[in-house]
C-alpha cells in the first residue's frame, strides 16, 4: 500500500534558518524536495569523499578478516563488528596493542589507520613479488657473491655472461670458444657462464640477473611475509574489535551529506532574505508537524499533492507481502499515482516459482534452506529465508500435484501408497489430457488469463483513482465483456450447460460491454461532442485489435510456466536413469558410489539451472505480462526523511 503524503511549503528567514533547519531535523518526517537540481557544493562533495573512503575502509576490513580472520584469536567477530571495544593498552587477542586503543579512537583516526594498513599491504605485497621474483632469478646460481664475480672479471680480464638453455641445446663448441661453464640443470634448462671480452655468440637465452644474492633476497621476502602477516594480524583486529567505529563514522557522514543536500535544497527569495523550501510528510504525520511549526510560528502551507507533483512514495505491507518487496525493487519503486503492486503480484509469483521449478523434491531442499537461513542468518537474510520457505512450500506442493518427486514420476510407480491419488496427478498420466492438451499446459493459460485480467481491473482503478470512474469504464468494460465471453462459450466447451436466461443474460452484459469500450474509452474527447464519439469509436477499434493481438501473446507467455517444470523433472529422470542403468551390472558394494555420484552431480546441475529458471521467468512474467496490464508506470522516488543519523 502506497502512504498517502502531504505536501509542505515553507517560508524562513535567512535569520532563523539554521535554527529551523535543527530543528526539522529533529522532527525527522520531512521529505525535503531537491529544489536545484544537481547543486552541489564543497561541504558536500567532501561529505562524498568521505563515505566513499568509509565504505572502502569497511570493505577492506571485511575482505581481510574473511580470507585471514579465521586464526586471529578474539571474540564473536559477528558480535566484534557491532559492539565490541578494546580497554586501552590491552589485547585479548595477545597481539601487539595498536597505536591507539579504545575508547581514544574516534573514526577519521581509524579511517586514516586503516587506509595506511591497505596502502602498507599493497607496499609489501610488491615487495614479496619483487624480492620472489629475484629468488627465481638466482636460484639455479645458487648463492654467489657479486664480489667474487667481480674479482674473477679484474684476474682474468674477460668479462662473465650468464645464459641459459634447454639441456639439450647446449653446445660442447661453447666450452672451447668461450669458456663455458655449465653451473646447474634447473627444469630441464641448463645454466652456465660464459667469458669473453666481447659478447659472445651463443644462441641461447642471456640473463641479466639482480644485483643482490639469494640469501639477502631470501632474507626480505622472509621479512616481507613476517611483516604482511602482522599488517593482516592487526587488519583483522580492527575488523574484529573496532569496526563499529567506522560504522559510526559513516552514519554520522551519512547525516552531514543529507544536511548538506537540504542546505542545496531551497531556493532564495526577496534578495535573499528569506528562503522557499518545499517538502512532504506522511498524512498520519501531518497534524504534528503543523502543531510544532505553529510553536515555532513558521510560515508554511499544508496540502494535498497535486497531480503533476513529484511526490516521494512509501509503501507498507504486511509481513508477507514485504518479503516480495525487494523484486518489485529490482523492477522500480511505483509512482505516487500508481497502485502497489507488491500485493497483487507477490502470490501469483510463488505460484509461478513452484510451477517452473516443478518438483516436490527440490522444493522440501529450497524450504529446508529457508529455515536454515530464517534460523541462522542476520535480519537481512532472515527475510530471504522467510520467502525461501514460501517459495519452498509453493515448490512442494506443485511439485506433488504435478506428481514428481526429485525426477521421478510418481504416476509409474507401482506404489501401494499411491495407488488412491494416481488419478488425481495433474499430468498425463494422471487426470489425462484437458481438450487434448496436457493439463498443465491448460492450468497455465488459466492462471495466465487470471492475472492479465486482475491487472486489467488494477488498471482501470489506476484510472479510476487518478481521473475518476468515467476514464476507468472502458478498461472495467473490457473485463466484463472477457468474463462474460469465457462463461459463455467456455463453460458450455467444458460439458456445463447454461441456463437460457442466464445465456441472454451474459450475452446483455457483452453488448452493454462493448458501449463502454467503443463509446466511452476516452471521456476527455467529449469535450468537444461532435468529434468526441468518433474518437471514442476510433480508439475503441485500435483497443479491439490490440486485445486480440496483445492477449493472445500474453497467454502464451504463460505457457513457459509448464515447459520450464516439465524439463526439470525430465531431466531430473533422465539423470536417475543414467544412474541405474550405468550400474546395473556392477556389485552392489561398488554400485552404491557411481550411482550417488551421478545422482548428486545430475541434480546437482538441474536444480541449479531449474532454480535459475524458477527465478527468471517468473521475474519475466510479472514485469512484462503483468505490469503492462496492470499499466504500472513505476519510476517512485523512496521517501527519506530529513533526520538525525542514530548509531
Amino acid at each position: 500500500m502506497i502512504e498517502k503524503m502531504k505536501k509542505l511549503t515553507f517560508l524562513v528567514t535567512q535569520k532563523e534558518y539554521d535554527d529551523f533547519i535543527a530543528g526539522l531535523r529533529e522532527q525527522g518526517v520531512v521529505h525535503v524536495q531537491q529544489l536545484k537540481q544537481g547543486q552541489t557544493s564543497p561541504a558536500l562533495q567532501r561529505a562524498l569523499d568521505l563515505r566513499l573512503r568509509y565504505q572502502q575502509a569497511l570493505d577492506y576490513l571485511d575482505i581481510s578478516l574473511d580470507a585471514w580472520g579465521k586464526d586471529t584469536p578474539s571474540d564473536s567477530p559477528s558480535m566484534g563488528r557491532s559492539k565490541a571495544r578494546q580497554p586501552r593498552g590491552k589485547s585479548t587477542s595477545g597481539q601487539e596493542s595498536l597505536p591507539i586503543e579504545g575508547e581514544e579512537w574516534k573514526g577519521s583516526a581509524l579511517l586514516d589507520y586503516v587506509e595506511t594498513l591497505k596502502a602498507d599491504e599493497v607496499s609489501i605485497r610488491h615487495k614479496i613479488d619483487d624480492a620472489e621474483k629475484n629468488i627465481q632469478k638466482l636460484e639455479p646460481w645458487g648463492n654467489f657473491n657479486w664480489e667474487s664475480i667481480k674479482r674473477l672479471q679484474q684476474e682474468s680480464g674477460l668479462q662473465v655472461w650468464f645464459y641459459a638453455c634447454a639441456s639439450k641445446s647446449f653446445q660442447a663448441e661453447w666450452t672451447e670458444a668461450y669458456f663455458a661453464t655449465p653451473i646447474d640443470e634447473y627444469q630441464k634448462r641448463t645454466y652456465f657462464l660464459a667469458f669473453s671480452n666481447e659478447e659472445p655468440n651463443i644462441k641461447a637465452e642471456r640473463l641479466e640477473l639482480p644485483n643482490g644474492s639469494l640469501e639477502q633476497y631470501k632474507k626480505e621476502a622472509a621479512e616481507a611475509k613476517k611483516a604482511l602477516q602482522k599488517n593482516h594480524d592487526t587488519t583483522c583486529q580492527i575488523a574484529s574489535q573496532h569496526r563499529n567505529i567506522l560504522v559510526e563514522g559513516l552514519q554520522q557522514t551519512q547525516g552531514e551529506i543529507q544536511l548538506r543536500q537540504v542546505e542545496l535544497s531551497d531556493e532564495s527569495i526577496a534578495d535573499g532574505a528569506v528562503r522557499l523550501m518545499v517538502g512532504w510528510t506522511l498524512a498520519d504525520k501531518a497534524e504534528d508537524l503543523a502543531k510544532w511549526l505553529d510553536e515555532k510560528q513558521v510560515y508554511y502551507e499544508l496540502e494535498d499533492p497535486a497531480y503533476e507533483d513529484d511526490v516521494p512514495v512509501k509503501i507498507t505491507n504486511d509481513s508477507y507481502t514485504r518479503l516480495f518487496e525487494p523484486i518489485l525493487r529490482m523492477y522500480s519503486l511505483p509512482n505516487y499515482r500508481d497502485i502497489d503492486p507488491s500485493v497483487f503480484f507477490a502470490p501469483f509469483f510463488m505460484l509461478f516459482f513452484g510451477l517452473c521449478l516443478g518438483d516436490g523434491g527440490y522444493g522440501l531442499l529450497v524450504l529446508f534452506g529457508g529455515i536454515y537461513l530464517a534460523l541462522k542468518g542476520d535480519e537481512e537474510v532472515k527475510s530471504y529465508g522467510r520467502l525461501g520457505i514460501w517459495l519452498g512450500l509453493a515448490t512442494t506442493v506443485c511439485g506433488l500435484l504435478t506428481g514428481t518427486f526429485f525426477g521421478i514420476d510418481l504416476t509409474k510407480q507401482d506404489w501401494a501408497i499411491l495407488a488412491p491419488v494416481k488419478p488425481y496427478f495433474l499430468n498425463d498420466n494422471g487426470v489425462g489430457l484437458i481438450f487434448g492438451y496436457s493439463p498443465m499446459m491448460v492450468i497455465s493459460v488459466i492462471i495466465g488469463l487470471v492475472q492479465v485480467l486482475l491487472g486489467m481491473v488494477l488498471k482501470g482503478c489506476k484510472a479510476w483513482k487518478n481521473y475518476g470512474f468515467g476514464y476507468a469504464i472502458g478498461t472495467f468494460s473490457w473485463v466484463v465483456a472477457l468474463l462474460s465471453a469465457i462463461a459463455l462459450f467456455g463453460l458450455p466447451a467444458c460439458g456445463i450447460e447454461l441456463p437460457v436466461g442466464l445465456v441472454y443474460a451474459l450475452y446483455g452484459l457483452i453488448g452493454v460491454s462493448l458501449i463502454g469500450i467503443f463509446l466511452y474509452n476516452d471521456p476527455s474527447a467529449y469535450k468537444n461532442p461532435i468529434v468526441g464519439p468518433l474518437l471514442n469509436i476510433g480508439g475503441g477499434v485500435w483497443a479491439t485489435y490490440g486485445m486480440a493481438t496483445g492477449l493472445l501473446g500474453d497467454l502464451l507467455s504463460y505457457i513457459r510456466l509448464f515447459a520450464l517444470g516439465l524439463t526439470g523433472g525430465v531431466l531430473g529422470g533422465v539423470f536417475n536413469s543414467l544412474a541405474f542403468d550405468l550400474t546395473s551390472s556392477l556389485p552392489w558394494f561398488i554400485r552404491w558410489l557411481p550411482m550417488a555420484f551421478i545422482l548428486l552431480a545430475g541434480h546437482g546441475i538441474t536444480f541449479a539451472l531449474s532454480m535459475i529458471s524458477a527465478f527468471v521467468h517468473p521475474m519475466r512474467l510479472t514485469f512484462v505480462e503483468f505490469f503492462k496490464n496492470a499499466d504500472f508506470s513505476g519510476g517512485g522516488k523512496e521517501y527519506t526523511p530529513f533526520r538525525t543519523v542514530k548509531s
